[in-house]
């Protein structure tokens, strides 16, 4: 039906027409999801980055939280000095009330010997005192005790192992070493865990993985407003714009509460539960009366005589919604584009009460590079973030610069063309939908050098929109080398001087 339309072209055949990519001025991305940092695809790479060397930190106290295994404990310990004290705790009770009489059954059952009751050192075959079990107690059995020995190393190192091993098994991951050096009065204490866990708060951090930075699934992203950073909110002003109109006037907008008999009915149930006037301007109707009209009067159920198209005197006993109530819960329920657009003219955007416009969880936030988790990074302008990853690569340790170096080199390139395309002034969080014609074009314009295509035609529309003057000479040198790297460069432009700068010159128009 649609190839009979047009008359076939006067040519046998066309040969050599490369693939074309069209980069228009207008941006249709409406998308709240979608920022410059997902557009540009840096963000992806932040995620990477972040769980590749981010330090985790515990959400509540903010302290750096790490997981140690057997093998990187026992080399530390190496690194005192010969014939050092190492004694192995296994910290089975943290701060918690309690008697703890069949835990002391359960380790005598293990064979086990030694245990440290608040400080105290206890043989377990003596009767241990009774403890209160209104106070918070801390309770570690001691494993093993050993002497750090290099002439002996492998079975030294063997029985470590094991003994940290145990440790962790005993102690839900945990393990607490007292090294007493030869010439120290004091034993140095440390605690280490196999998970990544807060002593202190007793909280535990998953895997970081780059999903958890993701602020579009769930394993990363806000759970009260699912990653969208805010939330949309009937608004008492948009319903009722003029409070000077009574509600027979229509104060109350027909598009947001319908204008129906049912409506009214409504209305005239309230005024006689309440004993109110629905002549009275708004503004003049007691605040409680007001509360109720837009909130609703919870579980007090009023009685309406209903009469409508399809049904005649109809008694009707519930609870008033409330306009605001019905208007958000029409919109949530909705699976139409357009009805939900059409509440949404009665609502506004209010930061998420969770996390401030952030958009991702508590724990996402607590990893950090350079003491900055992924959003506060998301917040520095382009000319920012080239600063700190050059300071960051001179700051990385051996390991972490290998595992990271790919990722470090796509970073700073994709920075390099945001810059050479003047928008260096962006910080990633932006909302894609905020930015104009001419900058969504040059993100896409940077996002396609970054890509390296060759062979391709590229068509852009007026790219130079929106582009202060003093940066045409970028956009022109980011043409010409996407010219140089071996494409086609069409450009519809009415600059001069890139008219002046450009290979071929095509003049279109009266005569």
């Amino acid at each position: 039906q649609f190839l009979m339309q047009m008359d076939k072209p006067d040519c046998d055949s066309i040969e050599g027409l490369s693939p074309t990519i069209a980069i228009q001025q207008k941006s249709t991305n409406r998308n709240p999801r979608s920022t410059v940092g997902t557009v540009t695809e840096l963000y992806d790479y932040f995620r990477l980055l972040f769980a590749a060397i981010g330090k985790p930190h515990c959400p509540k106290c903010g302290k750096p939280v790490e997981s140690s295994s057997p093998q990187q404990i026992v080399e530390s310990l190496y690194t005192y000095p010969d014939k050092t004290k190492v004694t192995l705790l296994a910290p089975v009770v943290r701060g918690r009330k309690g008697e703890y009489t069949k835990v002391f059954d359960e380790l005598r059952k293990e064979g086990l010997s030694r245990v440290r009751v608040d400080g105290d050192m206890w043989s377990l075959e003596d009767e241990i005192p009774e403890l209160d079990r209104n106070k918070k107690h801390n309770i570690e059995v001691a494993v093993d005790r050993v002497r750090i020995s290099v002439d002996n190393k492998e079975s030294t190192v063997a029985r470590l192992t094991e003994a940290v091993e145990l440790c962790f098994k005993l102690a839900d991951g945990h393990l607490l070493l007292s090294v007493q050096e030869e010439n120290s009065d004091k034993p140095i204490e440390k605690l280490y865990s196999e998970n990544l866990r807060c002593p202190e708060c007793d909280i535990s951090l998953p895997e970081i993985k780059p999903r958890l930075f993701s602020f579009n699934a769930p394993y990363g992203s806000c759970p009260e407003c699912s990653g969208i950073g805010y939330k949309l909110v009937a608004d008492p002003d948009l319903i009722i714009p003029d409070k000077n109109l009574s509600i027979n006037q229509g104060c109350i907008t027909s598009e947001s509460w319908f204008d129906t008999s049912v409506s009214h009915q409504w209305m005239e149930g309230l005024a006689k539960a309440y004993k109110f006037s629905l002549d009275v301007p708004f503004k003049d109707l007691p605040e409680n009366i007001q509360n109720i009209i837009l909130y609703g009067n919870g579980d007090k159920n009023i009685t309406i005589n209903y009469s409508g198209r399809t049904m005649k005197n109809v008694i009707m006993t519930k609870p008033f919604e409330g306009v605001l109530n019905t208007l958000t819960r029409r919109h949530a329920e909705t699976h139409s584009d357009g009805t939900r657009l059409w509440y949404e003219r009665f609502m506004r955007e209010m930061p998420c009460n969770s996390c401030h416009g952030k958009r991702l969880n508590e724990i996402a936030l607590s990893v950090r590079i350079k003491g900055e988790n992924i959003w506060e990074l998301s917040q520095h302008s382009v000319t920012e973030l080239v600063d700190f990853f050059n300071s960051l690569s001179h700051e990385l340790n051996e390991r972490d610069a290998f595992v990271v170096k790919k990722v470090m080199e796509q970073i700073t390139s994709r920075l390099k063309f945001l810059k050479d395309v003047g928008l260096d002034y962006l910080n990633m969080s932006r909302a894609a939908y905020t930015l104009s014609g001419g900058e969504a074009q040059r993100i896409r314009l940077a996002t396609q050098i970054g890509s390296a295509l060759v062979g391709v035609t590229y068509v852009l529309d007026e790219p130079s929109i929106g582009l202060h003057p003093r940066d045409n000479q970028k956009l022109i040198a980011s043409l010409k080398n996407l010219r140089d790297i071996g494409n086609t460069v069409i450009v519809v432009e009415h600059d001069k001087e890139i008219m002046t700068e450009a290979d071929q010159l095509i003049d279109i128009g009266p005569e």
